[in-house]
């Protein structure tokens, strides 16, 4: 994949996450439970002036997909909604191994998730290139890759 734009820090990821679904009527974000359900959260805040409707599912779990809402504490995860959607964006977490799901689950869940749509824009969001190091982007066709680094200092008084 040829890297089309840097940013600094996670508001530059999520500016560009939002600027390339604004076209989009469904998103719906896929990653593990607890991992990547905060994520999911944040990057539907940065995406809440897109007219898209937004969902998270589980893992492969499209019957128990849920709606992104916003509410006064900022998106959070709302009721079911039907897991059809014309773009998905895959989280890191989904990848990795012991807590994620194995690439040909993967590509059957986005047959599913795509079914009857036209658009079929697959997006990913990870750190420290998660996908490239289980292989995915390899074996799946992202029209847009987002990876970033984070350095982690702490600091004592």
């Amino acid at each position: 994949m040829n890297v089309i734009e840097t940013s600094e820090g996670l508001g530059g990821m999520l500016r560009g996450l939002a600027e390339v679904t604004r076209d989009s009527k469904k998103v719906i974000f896929v990653g593990t439970a607890g991992f990547c359900t905060p994520f999911a959260e944040l990057a539907a805040y940065a995406m809440r002036k897109n007219p898209a409707e937004l969902g998270f599912i589980v893992k492969d779990d499209v019957d128990g997909a849920k709606a992104i809402i916003p509410t006064d504490y900022g998106m959070q995860i709302g009721k079911s909604i039907d897991y059809h959607a014309d773009t998905v964006v895959l989280l890191g977490g989904l990848s990795m191994s012991k807590i994620g799901i194995d690439i040909e689950a993967a590509n059957e869940l986005l047959a599913n998730i795509f079914e009857d749509s036209d658009r079929n824009l697959l997006i990913g969001l990870c750190f420290q290139s998660t996908f490239d190091v289980r292989g995915w982007t390899d074996k799946l066709k992202f029209d847009y890759l987002f990876d970033a680094d984070m350095s982690v200092s702490m600091k004592e008084k």
